[in-house]
């Protein structure tokens, strides 16, 4: 997409965002409230399928569109980013890259319009970043894998129509004995448990994924069985992509808020923009935005020529993740007394930022994979 276009499409999402989203983010942050009806209206305006071929119903962008789309909104709300991210990378990421085309045809236009909000299984209350001791099992009974466990920290985890789920096919710890499924809503068995009341990303619906004897079509497995792991990565490094640019975005919110009040707040006869203790934190959170935008943009270039992106992805989401809560921090102290109070937008920021640098793979995680690497 041209600069011309790619400017224009920002437009149009920053309108609907100030229309459709600016007006209700503390009402919905307070009340943990997930906007079902916003998620279908941004599905009407093409933004729930932005990687998703238009042949399938989506809008056949690439991932710097992608990460335009994201950041607008993030600059705005935290948690309808983070919603907005999860529904196309994750989901519909995995069915676009690793369905077959029956299996591409008959849920990719559903998602991309968001008829169906899409969900996506891989942590377990035991297992966070060690996903290879799941205690999900999947085990096939003639045409069916009967499934049973509990999945934990899932997005959208109630309210979604469809969940790509990953179980043990095979032996614990072994990367091969995981496989992905696509369950839909209704499949008897297949239940969601209590929603999580979280310090941030209130509106981002966080429940658990129950799964009672539930009964998979075998055609619903994607790919072959024991792949689902490997799936599980490459879809992962995509989607750091995009936590890095809902970091960015919220790190891109606090910025302007800052540099905003910072020239309206008056002391000792001038505004505090004047002073250089205020001057240069605002000096610093410009640069690591700048910083952490090149990282992403870089990542994005390789994904979009479908080269190799694990430590570009890792390095990006770090990067944004800690420079997001950094940037929230000194946000809130430039507001002073009035950034810890709910009427400026900067506590908000500042407890949302945090979850960057734990969903997706924790830092340290992303650490582990950048140093993996580095030492190849």
């Amino acid at each position: 997409m041209g600069d011309e276009n790619r400017d224009m499409m920002r437009q149009m999402v920053r309108e609907f965002v100030d229309k459709n989203v600016r007006p209700y983010v503390m009402e919905w942050d307070e009340a943990q409230t997930f906007p079902v009806d916003t998620f279908k209206a941004m599905g009407q305006l093409g933004i729930m399928g932005v990687l998703v071929p238009e042949v399938y119903g989506g809008a056949g962008l690439g991932y710097h569109e992608y990460v335009d789309i994201i950041v607008e909104v993030a600059k705005v709300c935290g948690a309808v980013g983070l919603s907005l991210a999860a529904h196309n990378s994750l989901c519909t990421g995995h069915i676009l890259t690793f369905g077959s085309e029956d299996q591409k045809q008959r849920w990719l236009p559903k998602l991309a319009t968001a008829e169906w909000i899409g969900s996506w299984a891989l942590t377990e209350a035991n297992t966070g970043s060690d996903a290879l001791r799941m205690g999900t099992t999947a085990v096939l009974d003639g045409n069916t894998y009967v499934v049973n466990g509990t999945k934990n920290w899932i997005t959208h985890g109630k309210s979604s129509d469809i969940a790509v789920v990953m179980a043990r096919t095979g032996e614990k710890n072994r990367s091969h004995g995981v496989s992905a499924f696509v369950i839909e809503k209704g499949t008897p068995g297949f239940t969601h448990g209590k929603k999580e009341n979280k310090l941030g990303m209130r509106a981002s619906e966080t429940t658990e994924l129950i799964f009672d004897n539930c009964k998979v079509p075998k055609e619903n497995l994607l790919g072959a069985e024991g792949e689902g792991f490997k799936q599980a990565m490459k879809v992962l490094d995509g989607g750091r992509i995009s936590i890095a640019a809902l970091a960015l975005g919220i790190a891109k919110g606090a910025l302007e808020a800052a540099v905003k009040y910072a020239k309206e707040r008056r002391q000792f006869g001038q505004p505090i923009a004047n002073f250089q203790g205020i001057s240069f934190k605002l000096a610093d959170m410009a640069i690591e935005v700048e910083a952490a935008e090149l990282l992403i943009r870089q990542a994005c270039e390789l994904k979009n020529k479908d080269k190799e992106v694990t430590k570009n992805s890792a390095m990006a989401k770090y990067y944004a993740s800690e420079i997001a809560v950094r940037c929230a921090t000194e946000a809130v102290q430039i507001f002073g007394g009035y950034g810890y109070t709910k009427d400026f937008p900067v506590e908000k920021y500042y407890r949302d930022a945090k979850l960057c640098t734990i969903g997706e793979g924790t830092s340290e995680i992303q650490k582990l994979v950048i140093a993996r690497e580095v030492l190849k």
